[in-house]
């Protein structure tokens, strides 16, 4: 298999963790259902590449998201194969208190929060105001931080809203440092509908940094809607943020916000960084084969690039 020619830039970091959300995020926006037993396999496979964290479902009411109504079952499976006592952290998303009651009870270490940078959003895909959201989930966290959890809080809306437009930096900045604020471990900040360039990640960090939240705190979770996400990838690491958010074969986007399309294809990151010589620990290879395998599954090509360059 073909690999980039590596070419070092030492002003990036040496290594950086890739968060693969496709599991998660990715069969979220699916128009269909998804087999507990694909899902499985999917999973199994992920680990297998290499990536150091794979998320594996969502503790949503499955009103909500019907598409991982089988959170439960799909953990249960998971710790029967040995895999959620494995090396490879598999956080799971809990949107409330509930959500958590299920996660501590299936035994997981690693859960993310959820909530948005932007007043209509929150209203939209939490049923509540801005304020009230944080209300929410500081309970969650609270709980979460007690019995030893990893947490992570996902941040949406960062780069712009569908119904708001542009986002003020310091709006963004303000509600992340709420969240570390109130306990969580890593801040990851979204891109959901993908308007994000390179500018605007620079002056969003270093609205951050002078807040003093720095980049060793956070995360960037990028979708590829206007083809920014490599690019701002690159900006990112400039600033010293070593931990990104990709989905396997570019699955996924948001269901409650419809211009939210494409998140970042872990196979394309991979290939860049390959390509930077930053390490990631991830074996492109396994990992095209995996996203090209489930691209057969759902019956459509991958849209990843690199997928479509290097698949059989």
């Amino acid at each position: 298999m073909r690999s980039p020619q590596v070419v070092r830039d030492p002003s990036l970091p040496a290594e950086v963790t890739i968060w693969e959300v496709g599991p998660r995020d990715g069969l979220q926006n699916e128009s269909r259902v998804v087999p507990l037993a694909v899902k499985v396999e999917l999973v199994s496979r992920l680990v297998a590449t290499g990536l150091p964290v794979v998320e594996a479902t969502s503790f949503v009411h499955p009103a909500w998201v019907p598409q991982l109504a089988d959170a439960d079952e799909l953990i249960d499976r998971l710790a029967a194969d040995g895999l959620l006592a494995g090396g490879t952290p598999l956080p799971v998303l809990v949107p409330n208190e509930r959500g958590l009651d299920r996660a501590l009870r299936a035994g997981v270490t690693h859960v993310a929060v959820f909530l948005s940078a932007t007043e209509t959003f929150a209203r939209r895909n939490l049923n509540c105001g801005l304020d009230e959201q944080y209300t929410m989930a500081d309970p969650v966290v609270t709980r979460a931080k007690a019995a030893g959890l990893h947490v992570r809080a996902y941040l949406s809306m960062c780069f712009g809203d569908p119904w708001e437009g542009d986002v003020p930096v310091e709006q963004v900045a303000a509600a992340g440092r709420r969240l570390l604020a109130m306990g969580a471990d890593q801040l990851s900040l979204g891109d959901t509908i993908g308007v994000g360039t390179v500018g605007h990640v620079t002056a969003l960090l270093r609205t951050l940094a002078a807040g003093g939240t720095g980049p060793e705190q956070l995360a960037m979770h990028f979708h590829d809607t206007y083809g920014q996400a490599l690019a701002n990838t690159v900006a990112a690491m400039r600033a010293g943020v070593t931990t990104f958010d990709a989905s396997a074969g570019g699955l996924g986007g948001c269901p409650f916000a419809q211009s939210a399309t494409g998140n970042l294809a872990s196979e394309d990151l991979v290939w860049m960084l390959d390509g930077l010589g930053v390490r990631t620990g991830v074996d492109l290879g396994a990992l095209v084969a995996t996203s090209d395998w489930f691209a057969g599954q759902l019956g459509r090509p991958s849209p990843s690039r690199v997928v479509q360059a290097l698949a059989d």
